[in-house]
């Protein structure tokens, strides 16, 4: 998740670019194709951007006996609120979803805490012992398992990596497109404006980590975008120096209300993580409901409640289930088939008319992950 966004909802379910629209998954909220492009010589030997991947003689060896394989996810942290229990659920969907295309053994590998030194850690541990043929990673940034992954794909261990832009060479990184993401925000601040009467100019961008590239790309998009439709729109900050609220819930709202209580022009501030909530708090403790807004991304109980309170216009869920799911389909049918599966992730939007089915996937969601 990188204090990524922390998306979610949508319940269970690249590097290359693919044309065709994919069928989809036989879960049907998943977005999760049901298969892809079928490449030239795949599984044994692909022709890549950056060079020619060959399978490893010991996996290209199981295939052909049809034996199991060895299917690895790493991801983030396992002690995450709110994520790590939908990564967990989207895993074991996936290894399901998996094990229908061709028969695997599951492991999900993750530190406690978000720790990229850790998470490589253990994958090489994995590929020291011989236990990978196949592996998803989510990256901790664009940059953190860049070197691990071309390390994979030089040994002929095919990669997928999700939840996270990624630059390294695997094979598809299922994900959102962070400017994408901003402009869609703005698209439902604009609906809600048109929507409710309220008209607004004055903004803020802010979020836990405001200098990585998700979180830039998406307060770009946003302010891009609000700035094309309302001409005298007015930013206090941008993605150059949003706000940094910490991920850590108590520190996110002090820095907010102090924040706020310096700029009380401003009438709409987006949070691009986990943290919409707390400015919320903040809104509500300052006595600015129905003057200043909010919208977040990710599923939580604060969020729809403040929703729910015309406080927060919306929230935005970028589907964490299927990012962790994603792995198991995508390795199987890259070996049983030769196909490589697309990035076909959309945000999804959950607005006050949406409330009540949010709560109800979430519910869902949490309680599969145990």
């Amino acid at each position: 998740m990188t204090k990524r966004g922390f998306a979610m909802l949508a319940a269970l379910g690249g590097v290359l670019t693919f044309t065709a629209a994919p069928a989809k998954a036989d879960n049907a909220a998943s977005q999760i194709p049901a298969s892809g492009e079928k490449m030239a010589g795949a599984p044994n030997e692909v022709k890549m951007p950056w060079g020619t991947f060959k399978l490893a003689q010991r996996i290209a060896d199981k295939l052909a006996r049809h034996e199991k394989i060895n299917y690895v996810f790493s991801y983030q942290g396992s002690g995450i609120p709110l994520f790590s229990p939908q990564y967990a659920a989207g895993f074991k969907y996936g290894c399901e979803a998996g094990n229908k295309i061709y028969p695997m053994d599951c492991t999900p590998l993750a530190p406690v805490q978000t720790n990229p030194n850790e998470q490589v850690a253990q994958i090489e541990a994995k590929l020291a012992a011989r236990q990978i043929d196949c592996i998803s990673i989510e990256p901790t940034t664009s940059d953190a398992t860049t070197a691990i992954v071309n390390k994979l794909m030089a040994q002929g261990i095919p990669v997928f990596t999700v939840g996270v832009t990624s630059r390294g060479h695997e094979f598809t990184n299922f994900t959102q497109l962070p400017p994408l993401e901003g402009k869609t925000a703005a698209e439902v601040v604009l609906k809600w404006m048109a929507d409710t009467g309220n008209h607004l100019t004055v903004f803020a961008v802010s979020g836990g980590d405001p200098a990585e590239f998700w979180a830039q790309g998406r307060m770009k998009g946003f302010r891009e975008a609000i700035q094309k439709a309302i001409p005298d729109a007015k930013f206090v900050n941008t993605e150059a120096n949003g706000l940094n609220t910490s991920y850590e819930p108590g520190k996110a709202f002090d820095n907010y209300k102090a924040f706020l209580s310096a700029h009380p022009d401003v009438q709409l501030i987006e949070n691009v993580d986990i943290g919409a909530e707390h400015a919320d708090r903040a809104i509500k403790e300052l006595n600015r409901v129905g003057k200043t807004f909010s919208i977040g991304w990710n599923v939580s109980k604060g969020q729809l409640d403040a929703i729910d309170a015309g406080i927060q216009v919306a929230l935005l869920d970028q589907r964490w289930p299927d990012q962790a799911a994603f792995g198991g389909p995508a390795c199987a049918q890259f070996l049983a088939n030769g196909e490589v599966l697309a990035n076909t992730q959309t945000l999804k939007a959950v607005t006050k008319a949406d409330t009540a089915e949010a709560r109800a996937q979430l519910a869902s969601i949490m309680s599969s992950g145990n």
